[in-house]
Parts: C-alpha cells; structure tokens; sequence
C-alpha cells in the first residue's frame, strides 16, 4: 500500500460568503456549513464558533474531534461510515492540518465527554489547545440518552464528520503545500537490509468493550467489539478506516483527529529500513470477561510470532478493566520470546498512593507511563465559555462531580473548576502527543 496525505496549513479560519481555502485562509459559510449538519433530523440546535489559540475560551463537554480531510479519488473520508466501504490507506487524501472540528454538546455531557482551555495553565494539557477549532456546538433530540451518564452521540459525531468532510472539500482541486508518503512493501518483498532489521510490530487495543452496540471504536464502520485481533496495514489507520467511539473516560479516549495522525505509527515509520523493520499494526480489542481478554492475547501473540516479529509495542485506549487486557497482551508477547514494552495512562487515586495498573505482572517490566488520571487540576475562569460549564458537574463527565464533602462541586460559583485529569479531552495523550517527562524523587 501506498498512501500519500497532501496537507494544506491552516494558518487561519474565518466566517465569510463562500466556504474556500485560499493562502492559508480557511473561510467558511456557516448557513452553508449548518445545513450539513442537519442533514440529520435529530439535529435540533447547532452553531459553528472559531477558537483560537491563545483565545482566553474554554470549551466542555467535547465529544470528539476530527481532521478535516477530502479523498482525491473519490469516496468517503471515513470508508463504511460516511459512505460506501472501501479499501483505506491507498492512493491520495488532502488535510487541513493545524485544524480540527470539536463536536461540543450544547446542553448536556456525559461520561465520555472532556474539557479544553484554549489559553492559561489549562491548555498545557491538550493537544487541541494548539489547534485552530472550528467548534461545533448542537442538541439532538435524543432524549432517551440525555439522562443517562454514557451516551452513544451518534447524531452529533456524524454531524462533525459530516462537516469535516464537507470542509476538506475546499481544497479539492488545489495543490498541496507538501506531501507525506507512507508505503511498507510486503512482508515478503522487503529489501536485504530491512529483513536484517528487527521486525517491530504495533499493537493497537482501541477501546471496544461495550457489548451494546453504539459506543465502540469503529473498524470500517464494524464496531470493534465484533472483532477478534487482526492484521492489519498501518496506512489503513492513518486513512479513515478507525474512528473514535463514544465510551472512555476523556483523557484516556482516542479521538477521531488522533487515528488520522497516530504519532506512533508516524514514527515507527521514521525508524523503518533504519533501525527496524515495521511489520505492521496487530488490530486487538478490549474484552470484558477474562476468558475474552486471554483469547485476544493468544490471537495477538499468534499473529505476531507467525509475522516473526521480534519486539512490539503495546498500548492501550482507557485503563481500569482494559489493564487485564493490556497486560495480557504483554505477557502472552514475552512469553512467544518478544520484546513488549507498554503504553498507557495510570489510575493511582487522588493521593497517588494506588496500584497504578488494575493488574500487574513481573513480566511487564517495561511501560511508558503517559500520567496519572486521578490528578486534581484546578483552573480560574475564563472568559468564555464554549457549550455548557454546568456539564461538568452536573452530567457525570469521568472527571468532574456534582458534589465532594471536601471539595464540593466542579464547576465552582465564581466560574473557576476542580477536576481529575480524566475529564481533560485526550489529554494523556496515548497515541504519542504527549509531551510529559517524568521526575525523579
């Protein structure tokens, strides 16, 4: 497979007569670009606002987040999603880099959602703090969710895909300002020098654990829960064939935006042909009986050791219950005589003192830790709000709450929070953003 992504930089984005790209200009026709969005009836309420970088704005609850892209030959972004199933990670697809659009729940939260401070000591946290977001702020009238902490938010995800796509389309017939190529040969056509290389092999564990179905990541819009581990091109994840699903506490969550430019794919391929040789990615899942997450760590280890894959990394989307599954992989890994090294988040409390991993084995002696999700953060105001703020106490969201007999609410009455780290909107940052260095005591 050979994948070439075009990238247009935004340098700015603004509201104007004509949706265009034009030196860097991102302009957009709202009326034009709503009408997208409620191609959906269940759409009720919608608007499109522009955060910025450095603008003293803070946006909640965030839903997801997506990379405004356009397929040059032709069909859907998002294959089996927002349009016929096709073969992803082939040919050549434009991005609006520097950009994204934030889905934002313009009434109420859920469990899944997060925060992001566009400025201030809150913005070191998230990668979106950095970006230029065009903020998609609706209501559905889905009411049988609107009480209950986990919500599906189908209608809104689609309608920032929906928007995404239509938005990439603005740079249709234009030329990119470069080009990055992603191409592995097959496994049995690799060149003397790669083959003398150590085979590394990426294995992905996006979250997949609801068994009803609605919530999970998508594979080619199959939800991954139907999924036993499989093998499959990196290009394919870097293409639109995995989309962000709507279960996870926030900070550990991988978003749309993040599949589309998985760092850690990026990187593999830096260092392929130089000091390795890039397998691939190893498709898992997350399981939720024990008998489910130890038969997922033999398909992993199977596939791997009949790739003759030397090392492999490891990481996954969420933590708690996903830990068996993490660790299983790892150890079903080391024990098929392959170097594993893990990466995850850790969940140690608010006073740091608990088992980090929900399970632990001597033969995972090697994880990148991408921080803590009980950390307490505490922001001032902002000027403006983007969504609602009461959300964030009010509707469960993983890291905020209603009430504490200590700390009382989230949302205080002066507009400044209290929160764990896990309602941060990916901002552990799993996928390889992450910009956190350990401390030494």
């Amino acid at each position: 497979m050979k994948l070439k992504i075009g990238n247009f930089y935004v340098k700015d984005i603004i509201f104007g007569e004509t949706t265009k790209f034009e030196q860097g200009i991102l302009q957009i026709n709202k009326e034009e670009a709503l009408r997208v969005v409620y191609e959906d009836e269940n759409i009720t309420d919608a608007d499109l606002i522009i955060a910025k970088p450095g603008d003293k704005v803070r946006i909640v609850p965030v839903k997801e987040a997506i990379e405004p892209r356009y397929r040059v030959e032709g069909g859907p972004v998002f294959p089996g999603v927002t349009g016929e199933l096709m073969q992803a990670g082939n040919g050549a697809t434009y991005a609006l880099k520097n950009s994204s659009v934030l889905v934002v729940g313009k009434k109420w939260g859920g469990f899944q959602d997060g925060l992001i401070d566009m400025s201030g000591e809150g913005a070191k946290y998230t990668l979106f703090s950095e970006l230029l977001n065009i903020c998609l702020v609706a209501d559905t009238n889905e009411d049988f969710e609107k009480n209950e902490q986990q919500k599906k938010n189908k209608a809104l995800r689609w309608a920032g895909m929906r928007l995404s796509e239509y938005l990439g389309k603005t740079v249709a017939n234009l030329e990119p300002e470069d080009i990055e190529v992603y191409e592995l040969n097959p496994l049995t056509k690799r060149t003397e020098k790669e083959n003398m290389l150590p085979n590394v092999a990426f294995v992905m564990q996006p979250q997949s654990q609801m068994e009803e179905m609605g919530y999970n990541d998508l594979v080619y819009g199959w939800d991954a829960n139907h999924m036993l581990p499989t093998f499959m091109h990196p290009n394919e994840i870097l293409d639109g064939a995995v989309i962000s699903g709507s279960f996870m506490p926030c900070s550990s969550k991988w978003s749309t935006y993040d599949f589309q430019n998985y760092p850690m794919i990026k990187r593999l391929y830096e260092e392929h042909g130089n000091t390795i040789n890039f397998v691939g990615v190893i498709m898992s899942n997350l399981n939720v009986a024990l008998e489910q997450k130890e038969r997922a760590a033999l398909f992993v280890a199977q596939i791997a050791k009949s790739l003759g894959v030397d090392a492999a990394v490891v990481a996954e989307e969420g933590y708690g219950n996903p830990d068996a599954d993490f660790i299983a992989c790892i150890v079903a890994l080391e024990n098929a005589g392959i170097k594993t090294v893990g990466v995850t988040n850790e969940c140690t409390g608010r006073d740091g003192a608990s088992q980090p991993l929900v399970t632990l084995d001597q033969k995972a002696d090697a994880i990148v830790s991408c921080g803590n999700v009980s950390e307490l953060i505490i922001l001032p105001p902002m000027e403006t709000v983007i969504g609602d703020l009461e959300s964030l106490a009010r509707d469960g969201l993983s890291g905020g709450w209603g009430n504490d007999e200590i700390l009382g609410s989230s949302v205080r009455e002066d507009g400044s929070i209290i929160m764990e780290n896990n309602a941060m909107f990916c901002g552990d940052r799993v996928s390889g953003w992450s910009t956190k260095t350990m401390v030494e005591f």
